[in-house]
């Protein structure tokens, strides 16, 4: 998606330790109008599949999720990082490492929410080494529930997660996939 690209190169920051920042428009300030169209963009991948319930990860997932929800007309579920009182009844849960954050969280989802007869899309900000979407997919297996894809608005291709998701013949569709950053320089090479 050439939008997004440009709005990185733009918008972007390159930090030491692989670490992109995209606070300005996707996960901390939310540029809404764009992420309209990330929605659509995704919608538009993912259009033939009958979709019937998106699925991210809290936090950075919830905005654009909900987007992507807008766009499909169907409901948003996301996974939860701590038990709180408001989980109700049986959850499926699994242990997810965070990247960005050096830590597991112990994700879940309340069953009421995710079962057989529904076709789930994840959708999530990032795919760096993929453990956020390998902590959902398992979550949509064991629901009964049919995965049609993955779906990242930026992939760090050089951290192979999206790859080794596609090996195992799981669809990934990634909006930027980036193949190198260097934090000096602030370059940012991507995939075409």
């Amino acid at each position: 998606m050439e939008l997004l690209k440009q709005k990185i190169m733009t918008d972007g920051e390159v930090y030491e330790g692989n670490i992109l920042k995209v606070d300005c428009f996707l996960n901390h300030q939310i540029d809404v109008p764009f992420l309209r169209e990330i929605g659509k963009e995704v919608h538009r991948l993912f259009s033939d599949c009958e979709v019937n319930k998106i699925l991210t990860i809290e936090s950075s997932g919830i905005a654009i999720g909900s987007m992507v929800a807008q766009e499909f007309g169907c409901p948003l579920v996301f996974a939860k990082k701590n038990k709180t009182k408001n989980i109700a009844g049986d959850v499926y849960s699994t242990p997810v490492e965070s990247f960005t954050h050096g830590t597991t969280y112990n994700v879940m989802i309340s069953k009421r929410f995710l079962g057989k007869g529904d076709k789930v899309l994840i959708v999530d900000d990032f795919l760096a080494v993929g453990n956020a979407l390998k902590g959902l997919i398992t979550m949509v297996n064991e629901s009964g529930a049919e995965l049609v894809g993955c779906s990242a608005v930026i992939e760090k291709g050089y951290q192979h997660g999206g790859d080794k998701l596609r090996e195992q013949g799981i669809r990934v569709e990634s909006l930027a996939i980036i193949e190198s950053m260097d934090h000096i320089t602030g370059e940012i090479v991507f995939r075409n």
